[in-house]
């Protein structure tokens, strides 16, 4: 099962002052999980956006990473850098020439039942069509005193505004029910 959320531009909005956020579109994973979380149709008005999330996969391990392209593009035009800490060790990860930009891990079905990662997510200029895409990730999971905390960073090698963003898990996990996410635009500078 599969969530597309369209986002339709009302043209009636009322335009927020520089620095503020604007809810979009907020998706809630109902039971049987899902696949994949889409928002499209997003529209070009905002200088940068924000997905804001708590996620749980169905996979069975503590936790799992997922993954975000941009305008259904599949091919090999995304790199990632991810900084990992659990309190006694730190980690790194990185991807060059990937089909997606990697991003921080969330709590799998292995890990404490009711127990969800939290994270934001912050696209820079998605809209101009100047530059390729950057964005930056801050996340984390606490289990009952255990836990970890990621910080990553992605590029899509591709000038085109964004205008639909896709989240799936790494592997073969899906959104378990409750998992949600919002994105929010974002307006001045």
């Amino acid at each position: 099962m599969s969530l597309i959320l369209g986002i339709l531009d009302s043209g009636g909005a009322a335009a927020g002052a520089a620095g503020t956020y604007e809810s979009i579109s907020t998706v809630t994973v109902g039971a049987g999980g899902s696949s994949t979380i889409t928002f499209s149709s997003i529209p070009s008005t905002y200088t940068h956006l924000q997905l804001r999330g708590i996620t749980r996969s169905t996979r069975v391990i503590t936790q799992t990473a997922f993954r975000v392209r941009f305008n259904s593009d599949s091919g090999s035009n995304y790199s990632y850098h991810g900084l990992y800490g659990d309190g006694s060790s730190a980690q790194a990860d990185a991807g060059a020439s990937t089909t997606y930009i990697q991003l921080p891990r969330f709590s799998g079905e292995s890990a404490t039942a009711g127990i969800f990662g939290a994270g934001v997510i912050d696209i820079l200029d998605y809209a101009n069509t100047n530059k390729n895409k950057t964005l930056r990730a801050l996340a984390g999971v606490d289990r009952n005193g255990g836990g970890d905390i990621w910080l990553n960073s992605g590029a899509w090698y591709n000038t085109n505004a964004i205008t639909s963003i896709t989240l799936t898990e790494a592997s073969t996990g899906d959104f378990a029910q409750y998992s949600q996410w919002a994105l929010y635009g974002i307006k001045g500078s």
